[in-house]
C-alpha cells in the first residue's frame, strides 16, 4: 500500500509525536542511553516550548505506562477543581457556563507533577537531563510552525490590550510568530534554570525530583500561579474575573497511579483511562460492534462507526465524571450493549440517546433539552443555541482542525492539543497526551514563562450531575491515550490532539490496523493513519460553548465520492473537509515474538513526526 511515509522499524527505539523536534529530542534522549521514561519527559518538556498554544507545564497530562514485563498503568496528570470552585460561587457572578479562558477556568496545575512522578519512578536520567532540550530551545529559540502565529492572530488585540505580558513573548516587537525567524521563551528558560539551580543541592537523583516538585507546588513557581490567579482577566464571558486557585490547593494535590480500564475485542486488549476521562467512549465504541462488520471504508461501515459513536457519546454526557459513581461495568457489559446496538438504524439519528445501565435514569445537564418519544429514546431539542450543521454539500476551507480551544474573534473557541508516544530496546512502552495551558488560554504568568489552563471549562454549573464542578474532583478530561496488548502483551501504543474527535480517530485508527493487512512483518500503523478519517458533533461539546451540530459528519475529501453520496442518502448531514484534515495520530509498536519495533506519524498538519533506529 502507498502511503505519505514508511512505517519504520528497528530494534533500538521508536519515537512518535506531533512534533518533530520533541520527537527527536527524545530520540536523543534513548541514545544517550535513556529508557522510554527519560524519553517522553523530555519530548514532553519540549513540546511546552515548540506547541505552546496547544499544551503548557500548568495544564494536565494522563499517561499511559507498558514497563516491560509489567502491568499497564494510568498516571493521572489531570488536576482537580480548587476548594473555592463551586457551583454555587460560578453562579453568584451571573455565570451558566464556566469561562473558556481566564483564571476561572483553571484547574490545578496536572502536567509538571505527572512528568516529575514517572521520571522519580521508572526514569534513569536526571531533571537536569531532561530539560536540557526544551531549556535549549526556550532560551535559543525555535522556528515556529505556522499555526503558533496563526493562533496569536486570533488573539493579537487581547494580548495587546488585556493580556500585555502574553505579547511580550508572544507579540516581540508587534510581530506574530512567524516561521523561519526564531521564537524564544527566555522567561521559561529562566524558570527552568532557577528550579534545577533550587534543587541542585537536594541528594541523589529522585530527592533532586522531589525537590522540584516541592518547589513547583509551594515554592516560588506556586506563589506566582497563586498571584496570577488572583489578577482580574477578561475572560470568554466578557467581564474580568479572578480564580480561585490557592496555594493550599496546590500543596495538597500530586498525580497518581491507577489501573486502567480494559475491553477485550478479538483477541486485543485495549486499556485507556477511567470515566474522569472519555477514555471508556473508546472501548464502547468496541463494545457496541456486531460480531460481523461490513467492508471496511464502505459507507455501512462508516455509518455504523458514526451511529455508535453517538450512542457512547450519549452515554459519556450521561454517566462520566469524576463528582459521582460511574455505572462503568454495565456500560461496558455485552448485555448492556446488546441493548444499545438494536438502536442503531439505516438512516442517521439526529438524536441524543443516553442509556438507562441497570435501570438507572440518564442525568442530563439542563443546557441538553430531551424529551421522551413514543419510542421512549431521548431526543435532542437544542442546547442553548446549538451550532447549526453546515450545508452537507459545501466544503469548508480555511476551517481549523476540531479539538480543544482557542480563541477567536467572536469569543468561540476551537485547538488541539499534543501526543507523545515511545517504545525503548527494554520494551517499555509510554503513550501520552498533554494539553491546557495554552497559549490563548489565560495570560502568560511574567514569572514564569507560560500560562495557567483552563480545563474546568469541561463541567456543569449545575449540581449532581457527574461532571458538576465539584471542589476537589477531577474536570472530565478529553484526553486519551491509549495502549493496546495483543494476548495479554503490550504491543502498541498511540493517541492523537482533538478533544472530543480523540475516541473517533483512534478507533478508525485502531480498527484500521487491526482489520487490515501486516506491512513488511509487521503492523500497517501509517496506513491505518493516512487512510481517510472522520467524525461527528452529534453531542454536546465538551469546551466552551458547549455547541453541537446534531446529524453532522465532517470526511475528508479522499473519502470514497460513492460512499459520502451514501451517507448523504441515509440523512446524514456531511460536510467534506480538506483531503488531509481529519486526526493527528501517532503511534509506536513492538513485536513480542521478534523484538522488532515500528512508529508511524500523521502527516496532517505537516509537523507529527516518528524516528526511530
Amino acid at each position: 500500500m502507498l502511503t505519505t511515509r514508511p512505517t519504520l522499524q528497528g530494534t533500538f527505539g521508536m519515537v512518535s509525536s506531533t512534533h518533530w523536534l520533541a520527537s527527536q529530542s527524545a530520540m536523543a534522549v534513548l541514545e544517550d542511553g535513556g529508557n522510554a521514561y527519560d524519553a517522553v519527559v523530555a519530548g514532553a518538556f519540549v513540546l511546552h516550548v515548540v506547541e505552546p498554544h496547544l499544551n503548557g507545564p500548568a495544564g494536565e497530562v494522563p499517561v499511559l505506562i507498558a514497563p516491560a514485563g509489567g502491568e499497564v498503568r494510568v498516571l493521572c496528570g489531570q488536576g482537580v477543581a480548587p476548594a473555592g470552585a463551586t457551583v454555587a460561587h460560578y453562579r453568584a457572578l451571573g455565570l451558566d457556563l464556566v469561562p473558556g479562558t481566564g483564571p476561572l477556568a483553571a484547574a490545578v496545575p496536572g502536567a509538571f507533577d505527572a512528568w516529575m512522578v514517572l521520571l522519580r519512578d521508572h526514569g534513569t536520567k536526571s531533571l537536569a537531563d531532561v530539560l536540557e532540550y526544551a531549556i535549549g530551545y526556550a532560551e535559543h529559540g525555535h522556528a515556529p510552525v505556522e499555526r503558533v502565529g496563526e493562533t496569536v492572530e486570533t488573539v493579537r488585540r487581547l494580548f495587546e490590550t488585556e493580556w500585555t505580558s502574553s505579547a511580550e513573548i508572544y507579540l516581540p516587537g508587534g510581530r506574530s510568530p512567524r516561521p523561519g525567524a526564531l521564537l524564544r521563551n527566555p522567561a521559561l528558560a529562566a524558570t527552568w534554570k532557577r528550579l534545577l539551580a533550587e534543587t541542585a543541592g537536594a541528594g541523589n537523583r529522585e530527592a533532586r525530583i522531589e525537590a522540584a516538585r516541592e518547589v513547583w507546588r509551594a515554592g516560588f513557581v506556586a506563589e506566582a500561579l497563586v498571584r496570577q490567579a488572583g489578577r482580574p482577566t477578561l475572560d470568554t464571558s466578557g467581564e474580568r474575573h479572578t480564580g480561585t486557585l490557592t496555594a493550599a490547593d496546590l500543596a495538597a494535590w500530586s498525580a497518581t497511579y491507577e489501573t486502567p480500564v480494559t475491553y477485550d475485542w478479538n483477541g486485543w486488549t485495549l486499556c485507556k483511562a477511567g470515566p474522569w476521562s472519555q477514555g471508556p467512549v473508546f472501548l464502547q465504541q468496541l463494545a457496541l460492534l456486531p460480531p460481523e462488520l461490513p467492508p471496511y471504508g464502505s459507507a455501512d461501515y462508516v455509518h455504523l462507526l458514526i451511529e455508535g459513536c453517538k450512542l457512547a457519546m450519549a452515554d459519556r454526557e450521561a454517566w462520566y465524571g469524576d463528582a459521582a459513581e460511574v455505572p462503568l461495568a454495565e456500560l461496558l457489559s455485552a448485555e448492556y450493549n446488546a441493548g444499545r446496538r438494536e438502536l442503531v438504524g439505516g438512516t442517521a439519528s439526529y438524536a441524543l440517546r443516553p442509556g438507562s445501565p441497570g435501570g438507572r435514569v440518564p442525568r442530563l445537564s439542563t443546557r441538553t433539552h430531551v424529551v421522551a418519544t413514543d419510542e421512549g429514546e431521548y431526543a435532542l431539542l437544542g442546547i442553548g443555541e446549538p451550532t447549526v450543521a453546515k450545508s452537507p454539500t459545501s466544503p469548508v476551507p480555511g476551517e481549523p482542525e476540531p479539538g480543544e480551544p482557542d480563541v477567536a474573534a467572536d469569543g468561540a473557541t476551537r485547538g488541539d492539543t499534543c501526543h507523545i508516544d515511545v517504545v525503548d530496546r527494554w520494551g517499555n512502552m509510554v503513550a501520552a497526551t498533554p494539553s491546557g495551558g495554552w497559549l490563548q488560554s489565560n495570560p502568560v504568568v511574567p514569572e514564569l514563562g507560560f500560562p495557567l489552563g483552563t480545563r474546568l471549562q469541561t463541567t456543569w454549573l449545575e449540581e449532581g450531575l457527574p461532571n458538576s464542578l465539584t471542589p476537589g474532583r477531577r474536570p472530565r478530561t478529553t484526553l486519551t491515550p491509549s495502549i493496546a496488548l495483543r494476548d495479554g502483551v503490550p504491543v502498541m501504543a498511540f493517541g492523537t490532539p482533538g478533544g472530543d474527535q480523540q475516541d473517533q480517530w483512534q478507533l478508525h485508527f485502531f480498527l484500521a490496523v487491526a482489520l487490515r493487512a501486516l506491512v513488511r512483518g509487521g503492523l500497517d500503523l501509517q496506513g491505518a493513519i493516512d487512510a481517510p478519517n472522520w467524525h461527528n458533533d452529534s453531542f454536546p461539546g465538551s469546551f466552551y460553548p458547549r455547541g453541537m451540530r446534531p446529524g453532522s459528519v465532517t470526511v475528508e475529501s479522499r473519502m470514497d465520492a460513492e460512499a459520502i453520496r451514501e451517507l448523504r442518502r441515509r440523512g446524514h448531514a456531511v460536510t467534506v473537509g480538506h483531503p488531509w484534515s481529519e486526526g493527528r495520530l501517532c503511534a509506536v509498536a513492538r513485536c513480542p515474538t521478534t523484538g522488532i519495533l515500528s512508529a508511524a506519524a500523521n502527516p496532517r498538519g505537516m509537523q507529527g513526526y516518528a524516528v526511530g533506529r
